[in-house]
């Protein structure tokens, strides 16, 4: 089979597309004829060199989240999918013996990682992590589901967005912050998004965001957003010094959940601000994968369609990649094997 595989850590000009076994399944395991794989800032980043979890003794590497596709065989001791379903899988790898796995969440888990290697023609994945699609789901819409959906839904349930609830995702026009521009309609609530691109907020407008503010500059920000309205929750996949614009918006008693660190990995923050005013700032990672399981359902009901952007062949996975390290893309970009 064909892998689109990492020779380094340099950028999307080392990967190269080579050959591999057709894997074959443990006992708890299935193999997946992946037909759609998105990409995601973490694949990104380990491709220019910049993850602490993989390092040059791992490569040949190859990444990718986000896969669905048609099981091909099981392991003798899986129930739960058979050969010719169709899955989506969720990414979620856990340790299943702490006590967070024993209570949950999973994503808790003190072992918690990220399953690798959708980025190849078949992937060899645990199965009681598929999840059986329905006919009305695309594997393209599925693969989109995962990482950026999952993550920005899961924020979503911590901050308890409601109906009316107005909510501001700083860089709206990333990964998480399309999907949550999607998600916040769904729930009734409204949105304020930033970007440096009118064309991209323009774009936004038409999935749902309510307002947009064209700016990078915290204290331009700050005041647009004051203006609009007293903000009940933050996304913020961006961290850095948008932590404390986060925190400046905030109302009284607001929450702001902090998923990545795309601005900076550290964030300094006003703690007066922050306990005078009760609020409260919530890690979020991933999510779980009951999460995942009703965001499928939202769109089998017709209540929800990922964003795709682009799909790439598994040869062109490099200008998958190119164009997000450009910034070009407004949604998910999709690699078909």
């Amino acid at each position: 089979m064909r892998v689109a595989a990492f020779s380094d850590f340099t950028g999307p000009n080392s990967i190269s597309i080579i050959d591999r076994p057709i894997p074959e399944p443990d006992r708890h395991e299935a193999v997946v004829e992946v037909e759609a794989c998105a990409i995601n800032r973490h694949d990104l980043w380990i491709l220019e060199g910049d993850s602490a979890v993989i390092d040059t003794d791992d490569l040949p590497f190859v990444s990718g989240l986000d896969l669905a596709g048609t099981v091909q065989n099981i392991g003798e001791d899986v129930t739960g999918v058979e050969s010719g379903d169709r899955v989506v899988l969720c990414p979620n790898v856990t340790c299943g013996t702490c006590r967070y796995c024993r209570e949950g969440p999973e994503n808790l888990c003190e072992n918690y990682s990220l399953y690798h290697g959708g980025l190849a023609e078949a992937a060899r994945v645990q199965a009681d992590r598929l999840i059986p699609l329905p006919d009305s789901v695309s594997t393209v819409e599925a693969a989109a589901l995962p990482t950026a959906y999952m993550t920005a839904y899961h924020m979503l349930r911590r901050l308890e967005i409601g109906p009316t609830d107005l909510v501001f995702i700083p860089g709206v026009t990333g990964g998480v912050g399309v999907a949550g521009v999607q998600l916040v309609a769904s729930l009734g609530a409204h949105s304020i998004g930033t970007s440096s691109s009118q064309v991209k907020l323009d774009r936004l407008k038409s999935l749902g965001l309510d307002y947009a503010i064209k700016s990078t500059d915290p204290n331009e920000i700050e005041d647009a957003v004051t203006n609009i309205g007293s903000v009940d929750g933050v996304l913020n996949h961006l961290g850095g010094e948008y932590t404390q614009l986060g925190l400046d918006v905030l109302r009284r008693d607001g929450r702001m959940a902090v998923c990545g660190r795309t601005a900076g990995n550290k964030s300094v923050i006003n703690i007066s601000d922050l306990f005078l005013g009760h609020k409260r700032i919530i890690g979020s990672t991933m999510g779980t994968q009951r999460d995942l399981e009703t965001l499928i359902g939202l769109v089998a009901a017709g209540s929800l369609t990922p964003e795709i952007d682009e799909t790439y062949s598994l040869e062109d996975t490099e200008a998958a990649f190119v164009a997000m390290q450009d910034r070009e893309s407004v949604g998910k970009l999709v690699v078909i094997p």
